[in-house]
Protein backbone atom coordinates (compact mmCIF):
# COMPACT_ATOMS: atom_id res chain seq x y z
CA UNK A 1 0.00 0.00 0.00
CA UNK A 2 2.85 1.99 0.77
CA UNK A 3 4.45 1.37 -2.63
CA UNK A 4 0.79 3.02 -4.49
CA UNK A 5 0.93 5.64 -2.25
CA UNK A 6 4.55 6.64 -3.28
CA UNK A 7 3.33 5.99 -7.13
CA UNK A 8 0.35 8.38 -6.99
CA UNK A 9 2.65 10.47 -4.99
CA UNK A 10 5.07 10.67 -7.81
CA UNK A 11 2.75 10.66 -10.74
CA UNK A 12 1.30 13.54 -9.12
CA UNK A 13 4.68 15.38 -8.87
CA UNK A 14 5.14 14.57 -12.71
CA UNK A 15 1.53 15.84 -13.75
CA UNK A 16 2.38 19.12 -11.72
CA UNK A 17 5.97 19.05 -13.15
CA UNK A 18 4.11 18.61 -16.48
CA UNK A 19 1.52 21.64 -15.72
CA UNK A 20 4.17 24.24 -14.57
CA UNK A 21 6.13 23.64 -17.74
CA UNK A 22 3.09 23.75 -20.33
CA UNK A 23 2.41 27.01 -17.95
CA UNK A 24 5.82 28.57 -18.33
CA UNK A 25 5.51 27.81 -21.87
CA UNK A 26 2.43 29.38 -22.50
CA UNK A 27 3.48 32.72 -20.88
CA UNK A 28 7.10 32.05 -22.55
CA UNK A 29 4.80 31.97 -25.48
CA UNK A 30 2.49 34.91 -24.41
CA UNK A 31 5.91 37.55 -23.81
CA UNK A 32 7.34 36.47 -27.29
CA UNK A 33 3.89 37.38 -28.65
CA UNK A 34 3.71 40.61 -27.11
CA UNK A 35 7.24 41.62 -27.87
CA UNK A 36 6.59 40.69 -31.57
CA UNK A 37 3.25 42.87 -31.52
CA UNK A 38 4.76 45.86 -29.58
CA UNK A 39 7.81 45.47 -32.37
CA UNK A 40 5.65 45.36 -35.43
CA UNK A 41 3.09 47.99 -33.93
CA UNK A 42 5.54 50.47 -32.23
CA UNK A 43 9.11 50.49 -33.52
CA UNK A 44 8.72 49.34 -36.84
CA UNK A 45 6.55 52.58 -37.40
CA UNK A 46 9.17 54.47 -35.48
CA UNK A 47 11.96 53.35 -37.39
CA UNK A 48 10.08 54.17 -40.70
CA UNK A 49 8.96 57.85 -40.20
CA UNK A 50 12.52 58.65 -38.60
CA UNK A 51 14.06 57.56 -41.75
CA UNK A 52 11.33 57.45 -44.54
CA UNK A 53 8.22 59.23 -44.21
CA UNK A 54 6.90 62.30 -42.82
CA UNK A 55 3.02 62.84 -42.01
CA UNK A 56 2.43 66.65 -42.81
CA UNK A 57 -0.69 68.58 -41.48
CA UNK A 58 -1.61 71.23 -44.13
CA UNK A 59 -3.00 74.30 -41.34
CA UNK A 60 -4.26 76.58 -44.29
CA UNK A 61 -5.32 77.03 -47.88
CA UNK A 62 -2.64 78.35 -49.76
CA UNK A 63 -2.08 75.07 -51.18
CA UNK A 64 -5.88 74.52 -53.27
CA UNK A 65 -6.97 72.95 -54.65
CA UNK A 66 -4.16 70.66 -54.87
CA UNK A 67 -4.46 70.04 -51.22
CA UNK A 68 -7.04 71.63 -48.58
CA UNK A 69 -6.59 72.76 -45.18
CA UNK A 70 -6.99 70.39 -42.53
CA UNK A 71 -5.62 67.42 -45.20
CA UNK A 72 -2.94 64.79 -43.45
CA UNK A 73 -0.22 64.14 -46.16
CA UNK A 74 2.49 61.37 -46.46
CA UNK A 75 5.60 62.71 -47.57
CA UNK A 76 8.91 60.18 -48.82
CA UNK A 77 11.98 62.29 -46.33
CA UNK A 78 14.17 63.42 -49.12
CA UNK A 79 18.25 62.78 -48.71
CA UNK A 80 19.19 64.71 -51.32
CA UNK A 81 17.02 67.48 -53.13
CA UNK A 82 19.43 67.86 -56.22
CA UNK A 83 18.52 64.17 -57.25
CA UNK A 84 15.09 64.37 -56.03
CA UNK A 85 12.90 67.46 -55.80
CA UNK A 86 12.40 69.21 -59.35
CA UNK A 87 9.86 71.60 -60.59
CA UNK A 88 6.33 71.14 -59.74
CA UNK A 89 6.75 68.82 -56.95
CA UNK A 90 5.06 69.71 -53.59
CA UNK A 91 7.72 69.75 -50.97
CA UNK A 92 7.68 70.16 -46.82
CA UNK A 93 10.20 71.89 -45.49
CA UNK A 94 11.43 74.16 -42.42
CA UNK A 95 11.50 78.15 -42.94
CA UNK A 96 13.90 79.53 -40.44
CA UNK A 97 12.51 83.02 -41.47
CA UNK A 98 8.68 81.69 -39.95
CA UNK A 99 10.20 79.30 -37.68
CA UNK A 100 7.89 76.82 -38.80
CA UNK A 101 7.69 73.80 -41.14
CA UNK A 102 5.43 74.98 -44.75
CA UNK A 103 3.96 72.67 -47.41
CA UNK A 104 4.20 74.40 -50.79
CA UNK A 105 5.18 73.57 -54.42
CA UNK A 106 8.56 74.28 -55.70
CA UNK A 107 8.60 76.50 -58.61
CA UNK A 108 12.62 77.71 -58.50
CA UNK A 109 15.96 75.25 -58.90
CA UNK A 110 19.37 76.04 -57.71
CA UNK A 111 21.01 78.80 -60.43
CA UNK A 112 17.74 79.86 -61.99
CA UNK A 113 16.04 82.90 -62.60
CA UNK A 114 12.55 83.49 -61.78
CA UNK A 115 10.14 86.54 -62.54
CA UNK A 116 6.94 87.04 -61.59
CA UNK A 117 4.95 89.57 -63.67
CA UNK A 118 2.22 91.70 -62.15
CA UNK A 119 -0.53 89.71 -64.15
CA UNK A 120 1.18 87.02 -61.94
CA UNK A 121 2.90 84.35 -64.49
CA UNK A 122 6.21 83.40 -63.83
CA UNK A 123 9.34 83.06 -66.10
CA UNK A 124 11.94 80.88 -65.50
CA UNK A 125 15.38 81.73 -67.00
CA UNK A 126 13.16 83.84 -69.49
CA UNK A 127 10.97 81.34 -70.17
CA UNK A 128 6.91 80.98 -69.19
CA UNK A 129 6.29 78.34 -66.68
CA UNK A 130 2.93 76.74 -67.50
CA UNK A 131 1.09 76.29 -64.04
CA UNK A 132 -2.07 74.30 -64.58
CA UNK A 133 -2.07 73.94 -61.21
CA UNK A 134 -2.60 77.47 -59.64
CA UNK A 135 -5.86 78.51 -58.18
CA UNK A 136 -5.94 82.03 -58.26
CA UNK A 137 -3.89 85.06 -59.47
CA UNK A 138 -2.03 87.24 -57.95
CA UNK A 139 -0.79 91.37 -58.48
CA UNK A 140 3.12 90.56 -57.02
CA UNK A 141 6.00 90.93 -58.92
CA UNK A 142 9.19 90.18 -58.31
CA UNK A 143 12.61 89.38 -59.49
CA UNK A 144 14.71 86.35 -57.33
CA UNK A 145 18.19 84.91 -58.28
CA UNK A 146 18.06 81.01 -56.63
CA UNK A 147 21.35 80.93 -55.52
CA UNK A 148 22.73 76.89 -55.56
CA UNK A 149 22.09 74.77 -52.93
CA UNK A 150 18.46 76.80 -52.40
CA UNK A 151 14.81 76.21 -53.67
CA UNK A 152 11.84 78.89 -54.22
CA UNK A 153 8.41 77.47 -53.36
CA UNK A 154 5.49 79.22 -53.85
CA UNK A 155 1.66 78.41 -52.98
CA UNK A 156 -0.69 77.04 -55.48
CA UNK A 157 -3.09 79.47 -54.40
CA UNK A 158 -1.00 82.30 -55.37
CA UNK A 159 -3.90 85.06 -54.07
CA UNK A 160 -4.00 83.75 -50.56
CA UNK A 161 -0.60 81.91 -50.09
CA UNK A 162 1.90 83.55 -47.49
CA UNK A 163 4.88 82.04 -49.75
CA UNK A 164 8.46 82.81 -50.98
CA UNK A 165 7.01 86.34 -52.81
CA UNK A 166 6.10 88.04 -49.29
CA UNK A 167 9.27 86.72 -47.19
CA UNK A 168 12.64 88.56 -46.56
CA UNK A 169 14.71 85.39 -47.55
CA UNK A 170 12.77 83.73 -49.64
CA UNK A 171 14.77 80.88 -50.41
CA UNK A 172 14.98 77.66 -48.89
CA UNK A 173 18.13 75.87 -48.08
CA UNK A 174 18.34 72.14 -48.73
CA UNK A 175 19.20 71.25 -45.52
CA UNK A 176 15.81 72.78 -44.57
CA UNK A 177 13.96 70.77 -47.39
CA UNK A 178 12.15 67.85 -45.42
CA UNK A 179 10.53 65.74 -47.32
CA UNK A 180 8.26 65.29 -51.10
CA UNK A 181 4.88 64.95 -50.25
CA UNK A 182 3.13 62.24 -52.28
CA UNK A 183 -0.03 61.75 -50.98
CA UNK A 184 -3.72 62.54 -49.16
CA UNK A 185 -4.90 60.36 -46.55
CA UNK A 186 -7.00 62.21 -44.28
CA UNK A 187 -9.67 63.08 -44.45
CA UNK A 188 -11.36 60.29 -46.67
CA UNK A 189 -12.93 62.62 -48.98
CA UNK A 190 -9.83 63.94 -50.07
CA UNK A 191 -8.03 60.82 -50.25
CA UNK A 192 -5.27 60.23 -53.30
CA UNK A 193 -2.49 60.82 -54.95
CA UNK A 194 -0.94 64.87 -54.87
Amino acid sequence: MEENQEEKIQEADAVSAEKKAAKRAAIKKEIIDWCKALLFYCVIPVLLFNYFFIIAYVPTGSMMPTVNPGDWTLAVRVRDPEASIGRGDVVVFYSEELDKILFKRCVGLPGEEVEVKKNGSVYIDGEKLEEDYVSSDSRVSRDFEVPEGCYLFFGDNRGDSLDARYWDDPYISEEDIMGKAIFIFWPLADFGVI
